[in-house]
């Protein structure tokens, strides 16, 4: 059987945080995924794109070890000398303005190292509506959700994470391989 591009179908929300005085990936990245429940999987980053049949579910039970896509903001920084650091993803809709039909959504992650949650919202939803120029002419942009984490970490290491995480997806069967 041959079959098509994956499409990704259901995906839940994870957050973290995390720091260390030993290392950044190794330390306080992995305790962010810890803190965000998803540390038991192999992360594979997407770029920033949801088709339309995607929906938002609950946290599944995860296997350790299995293969989670996801569309990731993440932001560490080093001797932070009391400074917050921020991680957040941005998206939302488009809809077709003539016949009302979801045609998929944006993505847009970012990170920042000081300032505030809300700062780094403004900048979330400053990057969708430059990226939504592209779609303006033909589709209307709705339903937008800002989703950030930040803290102030104490350790040498700290690493804020926000995740849209991929749980299954539709295959098309477009045709029979033959030898």
């Amino acid at each position: 059987m041959l079959i098509g591009m994956r499409i990704p179908r259901h995906f839940f929300i994870a957050m973290g945080t995390g720091e260390s005085d030993l290392a950044d990936h190794a330390g306080s990245f992995h305790i962010a995924l810890q803190d965000a429940g998803i540390e038991m999987c192999n992360i594979m980053q997407y770029s920033s794109i949801l088709p339309a049949i995607a929906e938002q579910v609950s946290k599944p039970e995860l296997v350790h070890g299995s293969v989670m896509e996801v569309i990731m903001s993440q932001q560490t920084v080093e001797n932070a000398g009391g400074l917050e650091v921020h991680a957040g993803i941005g998206y939302g809709w488009l809809y077709h303005r003539e016949t009302g039909l979801k045609y998929g959504g944006i993505v847009c992650e970012r990170g920042q190292v000081g300032g505030t949650d809300e700062g780094l919202s403004v900048l979330l939803q400053d990057s969708l509506v430059e990226i939504y120029q592209g779609f303006v002419d033909q589709y209307e942009l709705r339903d937008v959700k800002l989703l950030v984490k930040g803290f102030r970490p104490s350790a040498r290491y700290g690493t804020a994470l926000v995740s849209l995480c991929f749980v299954d997806y539709e295959v098309e069967e477009v045709g029979l391989c033959h030898p």
